[in-house]
């Protein structure tokens, strides 16, 4: 066994040592071989001009006796080979590729499928908040389900907020209708808390932002009479209905338990001229502090 080792080393040594010696002549033979099939069909006098050296070292090489015997005459291409089509359906047909295509075209068949019974609808999910809750349903508008009237509100609002008193205030009173809106009065309670003017003014400010949802329904002048640590606030408000409106939603009713609330009479002269000092921002309180600044909610 050691011996049978031992000549097997021997062989490859020896191999080794003789495809040093011949490698060489193994790679032109790969270059040659490889040259030759371009050489002859694809690589014609053109493409061949701009490679002079690779040319003389090929027509040198298959032009040696002992590579004629073995590849015999070379001859190289004048012009690209052309690709023929009939020969190349020839070809195709004797090796049986020709029916390939019909055999690819029934694999490609399907069977037909049976129409997939329909999915019965499932109801969409109810809409959730960004925590992931149930969403809370849309309010319904408290004043929907009484009468529109024949008073344009929002159009009252542009008028007044675009014109002066001396046409705006007439023309409340020529389009108010009185059968489908109230006019109302507040005072505030605690007038003896009122301290700084900014202050009293933030705090009419602030029942404004909270009634928010009120204001398409909502018009109201409130003003505040009087100076530093001695004033008062008070106002008139027109709604839709009859009613208090703030009673309507337990949203409007943070503010309003804070005023003392009178329904007026829209038809004595009265309530026009409080309306008319209310809308025009003059006038005194009923203690005769002066007006002093108010604000709009519309």
């Amino acid at each position: 066994m050691e011996n049978a080792g031992c000549i097997g080393y021997e062989i490859i040594d020896e191999y080794e040592i003789w495809f040093n010696k011949n490698k060489k002549s193994f790679l032109w033979f790969y270059c040659l071989s490889y040259l030759d099939n371009g050489y002859s069909n694809l690589r014609y006098s053109g493409f061949r001009k701009p490679f002079g050296n690779v040319n003389r070292w090929f027509t040198t090489i298959v032009n040696q006796p002992q590579v004629k015997k073995v590849v015999g005459a070379v001859v190289l291409a004048e012009k690209m080979a052309q690709f023929d089509a009939a020969k190349f359906a020839e070809l195709q047909k004797a090796s049986g590729g020709g029916d390939s295509g019909k055999k690819d075209k029934k694999k490609a068949e399907k069977p037909k499928q049976e129409p997939k019974p329909k999915k019965e609808k499932t109801p969409a999910p109810a809409e959730e908040d960004d925590l992931g809750m149930p969403a809370m349903p849309k309010e319904k508008d408290p004043f929907a389900a009484m009468p529109k009237g024949n008073w344009d509100m929002d159009d009252f609002k542009r008028f007044y907020s675009n014109n002066d008193e001396d046409k705006s205030v007439p023309y409340f009173w020529e389009k108010f209708d009185k059968e489908n809106f109230s006019i109302w009065r507040c005072d505030y309670k605690y007038n003896d808390e009122l301290a700084m003017v900014f202050m009293s003014c933030n705090l009419m400010g602030g029942m404004y932002q909270r009634l928010e949802k009120l204001r398409k329904n909502a018009f109201a002048s409130m003003a505040l009479f009087g100076e530093n640590n001695n004033s008062t606030i008070s106002g008139i408000w027109v709604w839709k209905g009859h009613d208090l409106a703030f009673e309507l939603s337990p949203d409007w009713q943070i503010d309003y338990n804070s005023y003392e609330w009178k329904k007026l009479d829209a038809d004595s002269a009265e309530t026009k001229e409080m309306v008319n000092n209310y809308l025009c921002w003059v006038g005194e309180d009923s203690g005769g502090r002066k007006f002093n600044q108010g604000k709009i909610f519309k």
